[in-house]
């Protein structure tokens, strides 16, 4: 039935049947996340980076209503100039295969189709989470329902630094989702390696991390695992002039009513703007990170008991 509104790449397919380790990537931040052709050139490292670790790489996104698990180069291309492309959660998903458009897979997203075909492990920025200011507006993100109840590893440099990460971190263990720190006692807030929030367990080394999480899923506890990677040292923001910049552009964006799934790309791009760059570099360096950890993650997930 699936295989109707799915096409997984060959090389993709292979690697599954095969039972060979596979990361998935999501695409809003091909199409949401990041401007042209950095956006592209992005994309492609980063699937030269799994490649370079030992597991094959699986662009998510949703082209011409069908669900395409592996993109080519000219997808990534298309994907990356696009305009109109749908940034795609769970709530849409029926919406866009139904009516046959285009739309790039968020974190919550990308998990459902990864755990659909067979895909353990997702590497990515950094999840979404509980907006600032959210008891006022319940702003929550439905990456963290996701992370809840789908049985995917997610490899993120944290939340995304204009979230509330202390209420982020407060939902995921309600739900019961174990956040691991990768060689840090402290929850990583995406630009700056330190949250000032620990988290529950920390891990050495990839081997450590996925006999973990082998164990897990054999319990069957369902849901997945937040794996909280920091930026490498030489590309952290300063702290301080971060968060003002964050605090300056979440309060124009409460001034100008953006909120919902356009307060992300809009914070994201004011603050690219105000760092003159920086942002996107560190951004962009912090994707590459996870993709290295998340690749030796899968093949660690697929050769530990």
């Amino acid at each position: 039935m699936l295989k109707e509104y799915i096409e997984i790449k060959d090389e993709v397919k292979k690697a599954l049947d095969e039972n060979k380790p596979v990361v998935s990537l999501e695409s809003t931040i091909i199409s949401h996340g990041m401007p042209y052709p950095q956006n592209v050139e992005m994309a492609r490292e980063v699937e030269r980076l799994v490649r370079e670790n030992g597991s094959i790489p699986a662009t998510i996104a949703i082209l011409d209503g069908k669900i395409k698990v592996g993109l080519n180069d000219d997808e990534l291309e298309y994907l990356g100039k696009a305009k109109g492309v749908v940034k795609t959660s769970r709530r849409d998903l029926p919406f866009i295969l139904s009516k046959k458009l285009n739309g790039a897979t968020t974190v919550a997203s990308t998990m459902i189709i990864s755990e659909m075909v067979g895909i353990k492990v997702f590497a990515t920025g950094g999840i979404g989470g509980v907006h600032r200011n959210a008891q006022e507006t319940f702003d929550i993100s439905a990456d963290l329902m996701e992370l809840a109840n789908t049985n995917v590893a997610v490899v993120c440099a944290g939340a995304k630094s204009i979230l509330d990460i202390g209420l982020t971190l407060e939902y995921l263990e309600t739900h019961g989702v174990p956040v691991v720190g990768f060689g840090t006692d402290e929850f990583p807030a995406f630009y700056t390696r330190k949250s000032g929030f620990g988290v529950d367990y920390k891990v050495e080394n990839t081997k450590e991390l996925a006999e973990a999480i082998n164990m897990k899923w054999k319990l069957n506890l369902n849901g997945g695992i937040v794996i909280g990677n920091p930026i490498p040292r030489e590309y952290e923001m300063d702290s301080d002039m971060i968060n003002n910049v964050i605090e300056n552009s979440v309060k124009e964006a409460e001034e100008n009513n953006i909120k919902g799934k356009e307060a992300t790309p809009y914070l994201l791009s004011k603050i690219k703007d105000v760092t003159k760059g920086k942002s996107l570099e560190a951004n962009i360096k912090l994707v590459y990170n996870n993709a290295i950890v998340g690749s030796k993650l899968a093949y660690d997930l697929l050769n530990s008991k």
